[in-house]
């Protein structure tokens, strides 16, 4: 019988408190892993594990609008009905083109093309441990970030499928957006990264919602809780009310930020914090175990 995977994403409500500090820890205390930044809108895990890049996929997200010119009558009538302003002077800003196909169907000289263009890349590398990491990068000003993270996670897929693994870690993208969904499906346990700010307790509160909504469990961190010991204590009673785990806690420390700058995880940089993340990856193995029901700190 194949043993279980555990599919572990970390998530944040908003971008900046800490999510890919926490998933590149996972990376390195996860025996024989798998990890995949889906954050393709603004992908940075990879700078800091250095991957190398075995293969490059094109990603195809839909189509944009091309003007013949041999065919063109010059009429106009293709920059009178767009509404995104994307045709100026009988040109077409390929950035500014959202692919609606309006100019296209209603070209009365068929001078128009609707062509399927690339907007992003999909890059499968391996790391020094010999671990595979997927990630990808949206093309700045594109859209369909949500079906491009549906594309990463499918070639995830295939790769657990076909090897022996036993964790996927993935880095999510923050918010509640449509990345975030597509990011969700299949996933075991939802770790959420908070810190103790009013704005880190509302994007909390919105992202506990959404999964709710999925269904899916879900414990938290919270990230750098010393800077105010009050909002830290709001966010316990929070999530307390909702019957979620909190898995633990991060200190303040700049080791944190002298870690990226030196392209280190905190595992490996301050013997401080990981210290807690070790204790903190403990809990979460406990709790997908079962041994941890309520809070684990």
């Amino acid at each position: 019988m194949k043993s279980k995977i555990n599919k572990i994403i970390v998530l944040s409500g908003k971008g900046g408190t800490g999510k890919t500090t926490v998933a590149s820890a996972f990376n390195k205390l996860a025996q024989n892993n798998i990890t995949v930044d889906c954050d393709v809108d603004a992908a940075d895990l990879f700078i800091l594990l250095d991957p190398e890049i075995r293969e490059t996929t094109n990603f195809i997200g839909g189509k944009k609008a091309k003007i013949n010119y041999d065919a063109c009558n010059y009429c106009g009538l293709c920059e009178n009905l767009c509404r995104f302003d994307a045709i100026k002077n009988f040109y077409i800003d390929t950035v500014s083109c959202e692919g609606c196909g309006l100019c296209f169907r209603a070209c009365p000289a068929n001078a128009i093309t609707f062509e399927s263009v690339t907007v992003g890349e999909i890059y499968i590398s391996e790391l020094r441990d010999k671990n595979k990491f997927y990630f990808a990068e949206l093309f700045p000003g594109e859209s369909n970030s949500g079906k491009l993270v549906s594309k990463l996670k499918e070639k995830q897929e295939n790769y657990i499928k076909a090897n022996k693994t036993d964790w996927v870690i993935i880095d999510g993208p923050p918010g509640i957006g449509c990345p975030v969904n597509a990011s969700l499906v299949g996933v075991d346990i939802a770790v959420l990264v908070t810190e103790p700010t009013y704005s880190g307790l509302h994007d909390l509160e919105r992202l506990i919602k959404l999964l709710q909504t999925f269904k899916i469990r879900s414990t938290v961190i919270i990230n750098k809780y010393d800077l105010n010991l009050s909002i830290s204590k709001k966010i316990e009673d929070f999530i307390n009310k909702n019957k979620i785990s909190l898995l633990g806690h991060l200190s303040y420390n700049y080791a944190a930020v002298r870690a990226l700058q030196n392209k280190k995880t905190i595992v490996e940089y301050s013997p401080t914090l990981s210290g807690e993340i070790n204790n903190i990856w403990k809990n979460l193995i406990n709790l997908l175990n079962g041994e941890i029901n309520e809070n684990c700190n």
